[in-house]
């Protein structure tokens, strides 16, 4: 039974860091060249083989706070991550000492409960901002 779980949860340990570590695919960018798809990525505007940037910066108080949410659910979510894989460590090495394997358990618990608060704080952030 405790070989099982083992495996169980070295594969989720697995999954977890196969899906940390996949790259976010862009969308398509219809731009011609890579000097013109740096130039829209920025916010600039290409014409006449050159980039054009705004003068003026975007301080709106929507795009602010969906900066500072984007950039706290990722380092929420790069931490849980770390936390998921050190609550699996813990338990393969807990050696069936249950203080041990409850501390575990209750690391990753705690870690998946940090994701999808955050995931919800997110949608709900949005959904706010979308209604500004």
């Amino acid at each position: 039974m405790l070989r099982w779980r083992l495996k169980l949860l070295s594969a989720g340990v697995v999954l977890s860091l196969a899906f940390a570590i996949v790259p976010v695919i862009s969308p398509t960018v219809s731009a011609q060249n890579p000097k013109e798809e740096i130039c829209k990525g920025s916010g600039g505007t290409w014409s006449n083989n050159s980039c054009t940037q705004p003068t003026g910066t975007n301080t709106d108080l929507p795009g602010l706070i969906r900066n500072v949410v984007n950039i706290l659910l990722f380092i929420i979510g790069a931490v849980a991550v770390i936390m998921i894989v050190i609550g699996g460590i813990k338990y393969t090495t807990s050696n069936g000492d249950q203080g041990s394997v409850k501390s575990a358990k209750d690391t990753i618990l705690y870690s998946v409960v940090g994701i999808i608060v955050a995931f919800m704080a997110y949608a709900i952030v949005n959904f706010v901002i979308s209604r500004l």
